[in-house]
């Protein structure tokens, strides 16, 4: 059986990487003699060495030496006026003075931030700007080598007449100041034993040489480890046997990012900030979760319960729902609010919540929550009660102003606002209920299905589209799934704002000429803005345009999807008898029906699907596909097929999906991508990209090991009178997309022209085995093409496939029970 790649995210090395390992290799090995050589104990480099060590620890001792004395001479008022006297800020804690004032009186005056000019600061293992690199973001630079002022230090008459003034202007001299040497951090997995499950982001020999190069182990077996990482879907795909062992010893099991960030920050990060499966049922311990009662897995697997599922939602914390709670509304004010910030220069990735909540024979409370994303449960939260409404409305305004520095008036009639630094930012929350509480439960499914008048394969499949489950899973995975903010139902404004912010970054990308931290700033400012904007429980910073695809662009149309999903959605919460299932269906104005397996149309389908995969492995797991159902489809959003036919160029093409992102496209048809970069999927600029290998499709699918099911689209693209040919991007995407020119990126496999065919008269099918191309260098692994009118796509066809692991096995056997000692 064919294997196919299950997510777009997993990339190999690229032959420009292998080029920079395999110099880095011989590098390493060139310098192998000289390392053996000081090892053995011969030649100057050793004495140099040894030298050099010494007059480190001589200069470390001196330091501290130097920091005992002025701790005992000198008051911290006088050390507020020595940084005064050298225009440093005095005006912080008692205890960041002192190691502020010794750092300048000993090594010299520090310089500006070499990015953003701002103040360089000492801790822990650097020196880090305190800086703002503009009004969204913090200064992200760190350096163990700050530069100094080459001028003498200003030293206040105060302490002139101090006993300790000998010592200190002997440092007052630049040339006189030794030069501070901070080490690197030890390896900071350094006697960790860490053990790796399921799907990584990278391959588990890609970890394993991290791991090992920074001192740790990797353990196959979950027994004595330190920690198991996993990817951030894993308890929610049905988990592993692993999994639930860990659980089982209570060995700590983290996200991936850990090992990043670890690695990055050249610490072991707390492994309690990246959990993610300590909350599992204690009943759940044990056995694997795809193993469990569904009604057991519901509750384990789901993401939290939504907080707050849109504007009128009242916040399930305040308890107040259950008392006929309702949020204030006064002179066309709601009043309820959702503010962000990611500054990780500051180390923030904060949400706050503001409601005025009338409940309890109109009693009015002002109730607040402040914490961390992702870490509800250590948030702060206040219910207040008032008496007088103008006087809760004023109080409400101010805590508005004091978080985001703008008036929530203003903000509320006209959506304006200005960003300041270190101030929230308020995500623009819209008026309905976010599928995630809104979609129909799990207990729903059966009765819903059932009492539809929909053809029962129909039914089933506008159920899945109806449920919460693929939209909770697709926040999960994406890292967009905080309980506390209603991602899935904010205002077109907002969605705007994040397309607009995206789009203003690939272009000055394009044209950007910045390099080394100049470039690093720039990513940052741009990862501390959009995680402000789409709030993450695991932000980490953007680097490459990989990242920004996935991660941003992707994860943006998505959640524009999901945000239409839950407009169409609505409630369906309440009873299932009245047939809501139809309800929607009528909402997308598009007719589905299913095609039977002996129909020429059917077959046609499966043929093309089974030519144009590819089998693929990622990591030791290699993945198959089989096909549950077919279905024809005709949507109004998109041209007839008798449209579609009176154009030129017509090829049948596949176009992969997220289950969550389906409706949308019944619903309104395709719309062009958000933006252009140089990766498959964007390198055409803002268009319709589908492509003759269902291989290529299915990496944008979604599934997991307990809800296999996915869904290809396959569409009747109209390419135009001219069709222009790239085998790498190209470098001016918007004149194709002004003038609507169909184009056509080859990759380095395509499909055999030997066997391709034609259907509805004119209508060209690709079906032909995948073979080589030509283009071996090319960034894409087959062939894409990009249409930029919506108007020249038809979607036709809905394949429901399962996505099957291949020679996985579960452990099943139950462990030994040690009978007790008689």
């Amino acid at each position: 059986m064919n294997k196919v790649h299950e997510k777009r995210s997993h990339t190999h090395a690229s032959d420009e990487e292998k080029k920079v390992n395999t110099r880095k290799h011989k590098a390493e090995a060139e310098q192998e003699p000289k390392k053996q050589k000081i090892d053995e104990g011969g030649g100057d480099d050793n004495g140099q060495a040894t030298n050099a060590n010494s007059h480190v620890a001589d200069v470390a001792a001196e330091f501290e030496k130097f920091c005992r004395a002025t701790r005992e001479h000198l008051s911290i008022k006088q050390m507020r006026e020595i940084l005064e006297a050298n225009v440093r800020d005095s005006s912080i804690a008692d205890e960041a003075v002192v190691p502020r004032c010794q750092d300048i009186l000993f090594y010299g005056p520090l310089g500006d931030c070499p990015v953003c000019g701002g103040t360089l600061e000492f801790s822990d293992d650097g020196y880090h700007c305190q800086g703002a690199y503009s009004e969204w973001s913090s200064c992200v630079f760190s350096t163990r080598s700050p530069p100094r002022k080459e001028e003498p230090l200003n030293i206040p008459e105060s302490i002139v007449k101090t006993s300790i003034y000998d010592m200190i202007e002997k440092h007052r001299n630049p040339k006189s100041r030794p030069k501070r040497e901070i080490s690197a951090s030890d390896k900071p997995f350094a006697g960790m034993m860490i053990s790796l499950s399921g799907r990584l982001s990278r391959t588990h020999q890609y970890w394993k040489k991290k791991i090992e190069k920074n001192g740790g182990e990797v353990a196959n077996s979950v027994i004595g480890a330190t920690c198991l990482v996993v990817s951030p879907s894993e308890r929610d795909r049905g988990g592993s046997s692993k999994v639930a062992e860990a659980v089982e010893r209570e060995i700590p099991v983290v996200r991936e990012v850990w090992l990043a960030d670890s690695i990055e920050k050249r610490k072991a990060q707390a492994l309690d900030a990246y959990d993610i499966a300590s909350d599992i049922a204690v009943e759940g311990k044990g056995v694997a979760l795809n193993q469990q009662d569904s009604t057991v897995v519901a509750l384990e697997t789901l993401t939290a319960e939504l907080k707050v599922f849109g504007k009128r939602g009242v916040h399930v914390d305040s308890k107040l729902q259950d008392e006929g709670g309702k949020i204030l509304e006064k002179d066309g004010l709601l009043y309820n609010c959702a503010l962000t910030l990611c500054d990780q220069g500051r180390n923030l990735n904060d949400f706050c919540i503001m409601q005025l909540i009338v409940a309890r024979e109109n009693h009015l409370y002002l109730y607040y929550k402040k914490g961390k994303i992702g870490d509800s449960l250590r948030a702060d939260d206040k219910l207040e009660e008032w008496e007088n409404v103008n006087d809760a409305i004023r109080e409400f305004a101010k805590l508005f102003e004091e978080l985001t520095g703008g008036q929530f008036e203003l903000w509320e009639r006209e959506k304006k606002i200005q960003k300041k630094k270190l101030k929230f930012f308020p995500i623009d929350i819209d008026d309905g209920v976010e599928v995630r509480s809104g979609g129909l439960g799990l207990r729903q499914h059966g009765v819903a299905a059932a009492h539809s008048k929909l053809d029962p394969k129909v039914a089933n499949f506008v159920k899945v589209l109806c449920s919460q489950e693929i939209y909770r899973y697709a926040l999960v995975e994406m890292g967009y799934d905080s309980p506390e903010v209603p991602i899935g139902m904010v205002t077109d404004l907002h969605l705007k704002r994040c397309e607009e912010t995206l789009q203003q970054f690939a272009e000055k990308l394009k044209y950007s000429t910045e390099t080394g931290i100049q470039a690093d700033a720039l990513w940052a400012d741009f990862t501390q803005r959009w995680f402000t904007l789409i709030p993450t429980t695991r932000p980490f910073p953007f680097r490459d345009y990989e990242e920004l695809a996935d991660h941003g662009a992707y994860a943006c149309e998505a959640i524009r999807d999901i945000n239409t999903a839950s407009r169409l959605i609505e409630d369906m919460s309440g009873s299932t008898l009245d047939d809501p299932l139809f309800d929607r269906y009528v909402k997308l104005y598009c007719s589905i029906s299913p095609l039977e397996k002996e129909e020429d149309d059917y077959k046609m389908i499966l043929k093309y699907l089974e030519k144009t995969y590819d089998p693929v492995t990622i990591g030791d797991i290699s993945y198959g596909v089989s096909v549950d159902n077919i279905f024809a489809l005709e949507a109004s959003a998109c041209p007839s097929l008798d449209d579609i036919k009176k154009l030129p160029n017509k090829v049948l093409l596949w176009c992969g999906t997220r289950s969550s992102n389906l409706l949308r496209h019944l619903q309104m048809g395709f719309l062009p991508s958000t933006c252009s970069l140089p990766v498959p999927g964007y390198m055409f600029g803002r268009a319709i990209v589908c492509s003759d290998a269902a291989a290529e499709a299915a990496r944008y699918g979604f599934t997991a090991v307990d809800r296999p099911e996915g869904f290809l689209i396959l569409a009747v693209a109209a390419l135009g009178e001219e069709i222009q040919e790239f085998s790498s991007p190209p470098e001016d995407s918007k004149s194709l997309e002004e003038k609507k020119i169909g184009a056509k990126g080859l990759g380095k496999k395509k499909t055999d022209e030997s066997e391709h065919f034609v259907w509805k008269d004119d209508i060209k099918v690709p079906c032909g085995k995948l073979i080589p191309s030509e283009h071996k260098d090319s960034p894409l692994e087959y062939n894409e093409y990009a249409v930029y009118d919506p108007q020249q796509v038809s979607i036709r066809f809905l394949v429901a496939v399962k996505f099957e692991e291949q020679d996985v096995e579960y452990d099943t056997v139950e462990p030994e029970m040690v009978q007790p000692e008689a």
